[in-house]
């Protein structure tokens, strides 16, 4: 049997491991008699380890929240993810983090082993972030849309919405109140969005984080309803790839699904393969022009199917590029078609 010390460390480590354990499983784990296992969780709470622990058949121990931050055990893996998140959160879109992350990379530096502080010395010098740009995120509103997520309670907050339906240029903020249950968070590059049952509405909405005004209000609990279609992550990239631009589409690509899902990320919008050798794109765009710009630059043949008028479009756009390349003192570039070209398939 192991020493107490060691021991304590085993139990410290495994309570920290999952939510809750029986106290059958925990005897078993460290092969210790009940007494015993009672003994070592006292001697956890005497350190200032918030264990808190039920009696009867579905009795167990589980870690509770306390009044100070005890220390925590880390294997080699967890301690680099925890030093590379920190790295990142430093440089990242949540205001008010950077002294604290900062104050955190350093205290971990100095328990670290050599060989773990060697190990992501390397990391931090290989990697270097962009710099963040635009607005910053408030870690404190963070934390209260974080906290009424997981405990399912509505929240009340003020919010600089957006008209959809319109080109960017003439859409204009708006300020109102919402009031929502809130169902999950995503950060998607350096914006965070709520995802969230808008009660006024009667429908899922996402929220942009920066653009919640003030300290939202926690209100009363709600029963969990099931999420949208996809999830939180699905709906969020429909949301920003789709749903906020007032030209919506769909553009079939002559490519490969695997080829095309590595030139277009999640929040380009949806892709759905027709074929071995076609996909259709369904996405949105801040004008036609704009969406036909940025096809051509996948470097594959495409055909708009949605929304009408493509055609013309593509064409204005088209002998513009032509008459561009012959005051570049370009090639003669042969006469367009006047007719559109017949589909793919």
């Amino acid at each position: 049997m192991v020493g107490t010390s060691a021991r304590l460390l085993r139990l410290l480590s495994l309570l920290q491991a999952r939510r809750s354990w029986t106290g059958a499983e925990l005897t078993s784990r460290l092969d210790v008699t009940p007494r015993t296992l009672r003994r070592d969780v006292d001697r956890l709470r005497t350190l200032g380890y918030p264990v808190a622990s039920t009696a009867g058949v579905g009795g167990g121990y589980r870690f509770g929240a306390g009044t100070d931050l005890p220390p925590l055990l880390l294997d080699d893996q967890e301690a680099l993810a925890v030093a590379l998140g920190l790295r990142a959160a430093a440089a990242g879109a949540i205001a008010g983090l950077e002294d604290a992350t900062l104050g955190a990379l350093a205290k971990l530096d100095q328990v670290m082993p050599a060989r773990l502080r060697r190990r992501v010395s390397a990391l931090h010098g290989a990697i270097v972030p962009l710099p963040h740009r635009g607005p910053a995120v408030d870690v404190a509103t963070l934390a209260i849309l974080a906290s009424a997520c997981r405990d399912a309670e509505r929240l009340r907050f003020e919010y600089h919405g957006r008209e959809t339906g319109k080109p960017a240029a003439a859409r204009s903020a708006t300020l109102a109140g919402r009031r929502v249950e809130p169902a999950g968070l995503v950060s998607a590059g350096f914006r965070w969005y709520l995802v969230a049952w808008d009660l006024d509405r009667g429908d899922w909405r996402t929220f942009r984080v920066d653009r919640i005004v003030g300290k939202p209000a926690r209100g009363e609990s709600f029963a969990p309803r099931p999420p949208p279609p996809g999830g939180v992550s699905a709906y969020v990239a429909k949301s920003v790839s789709i749903d906020a631009y007032g030209v919506r589409a769909r553009v079939r690509l002559h490519a490969p699904l695997a080829e095309l899902s590595a030139k277009l990320s999640a929040s380009s919008g949806t892709l759905e393969s027709t074929g071995p050798d076609t996909c259709v794109l369904t996405t949105g765009a801040p004008s036609l022009e704009g969406l036909a710009a940025w096809m051509a630059m996948l470097g594959v043949d495409f055909e708009i199917l949605d929304p009408p008028g493509a055609a013309a479009t593509l064409r204005a756009l088209a002998g513009r590029i032509r008459r561009a390349a012959q005051r570049s003192g370009g090639a003669r570039v042969g006469r367009l078609p006047t007719k559109e070209p017949q589909s793919r398939g």
